[in-house]
């Protein structure tokens, strides 16, 4: 508790501080566009939300490790490893310049460099053909950099609402926290703790008032911090599933594969191209809409932190039965395929106005 509480403290204090510093230093402090293909806000808003949650990570485990050094030296050499990722993220957020390939590149180096390091790679999948794959360190090496670049983009995909990306990482957290202690691996445990603590910080900020957001730095970050903890957590105890961390994390998962087909299928554009037709976007504009109908700022803002909520029930449909079953591949499996169908049986009824009584929200 002391991990999560240090973390929170730290990080919800760095990041007012940023709030308050962006509005001095307003262009140079990564504000978002409200006018681009994604806009679900009125007015600017800075988008540099992860350096407090990194900063906080940092501070809390830095100040932890005179005294807890076993448990903390996990987590401090894990955030070395992510420096390319959250920086490429970064100046994203700052400048505009750099491409979705860019910041993948990065954030598969921070991955490359957590292979080294910690040696975090994914030795077994439960996976016919996938299994024979990562039994040779190249192919694990290889398919370890491979999902932990997929998660850290899948963070990034799902971060367009207030308090959307921020509270499913914090679930994705707290059910890696659990399963680590049921696997009796604290130093794991308490990583996942603080990383729960320093995103809890920034949340506050963020939800609903919406006065900072995670930016591309902060969501990479993010992705890849859960990622690595879920690779380190199947690494070190064999007695975890596999399909676990693929269950835990398939919502943003599955919203960028079925993203991905969309856009080259279905409107036969690139794969990278942004739109304004993810899930967490329908649900905003044909569900919230019923409930605030106006376009003023305060309407806006309380659409977008309504629009939440609906997501995380969604995410909780897989984080639940991941804790539960964290032993039992074939049962996480089956939890896997219902997802998929939920997913795509909720957006068929959405994109064509279709939407279910019990899901709408009226004034």
């Amino acid at each position: 508790m002391l991990f999560l509480l240090l973390a929170f403290g730290l990080s919800a204090a760095i990041t007012l501080l940023v709030i308050r510093s962006a509005r001095a230093l307003h262009p140079l402090s990564g504000h978002a566009d409200p006018f681009g293909p994604q806009r679900v806000h009125h007015d600017p808003v800075p988008r540099i939300g992860g350096i407090g949650i990194v900063l906080g990570l940092a501070g809390a485990l830095g100040l932890l490790w005179t005294v807890r050094e076993d448990e903390t030296q996990l987590g401090l050499v894990l955030l070395a490893c992510s420096v390319p990722a959250f920086l490429a993220g970064l100046a994203e957020d700052l400048t505009r310049s750099q491409s979705p390939r860019r910041r993948l590149f990065f954030t598969a180096m921070s991955a490359a460099i957590a292979v080294w390091a910690l040696d975090a790679v994914i030795d077994r999948t439960d996976i016919p053909g996938l299994d024979w794959l990562v039994s040779f360190s190249v192919g694990a090496a290889v398919a370890t950099v491979f999902a932990v670049a997929g998660v850290a983009n899948a963070i990034n995909i799902i971060d367009g609402f207030n308090g959307l990306a921020a509270m499913c990482v914090m679930m994705m957290l707290g059910a890696i926290a659990y399963v680590a202690f049921q696997a009796e691996d604290p130093a794991l445990a308490f990583c996942a703790l603080a990383g729960f603590g320093a995103v809890l910080g920034f949340f506050i900020w963020n939800f609903p008032a919406g006065l900072i957001f995670l930016g591309d730095g902060g969501a990479y970050f993010l992705g890849f911090y859960v990622a690595e903890l879920s690779v380190l957590l199947l690494h070190r105890n064999p007695e975890v599933s596999p399909m676990f961390p693929l269950l835990m994390c398939i919502y943003p998962i599955f919203e960028t594969l079925f993203s991905m087909y969309r856009r080259r299928f279905i409107r036969g554009r690139p794969v990278g191209m942004p739109d304004g037709v993810h899930l967490h976007s329908l649900v905003y504009r044909r569900l919230m809409r019923w409930a605030v109908g106006t376009k003023s700022a305060k309407a806006l803002t309380k659409r977008n932190s309504l629009t939440a909520p609906y997501l995380w029930m969604l995410c909780m449909m897989s984080i639940v039965p991941a804790v539960v079953f964290w032993h039992s591949t074939a049962v996480l499996a089956v939890f896997i395929v219902l997802f998929g169908l939920t997913y795509v049986f909720l957006y068929g009824r959405i994109v064509r106005f279709r939407v279910p009584e019990w899901l709408i929200v009226r004034r």
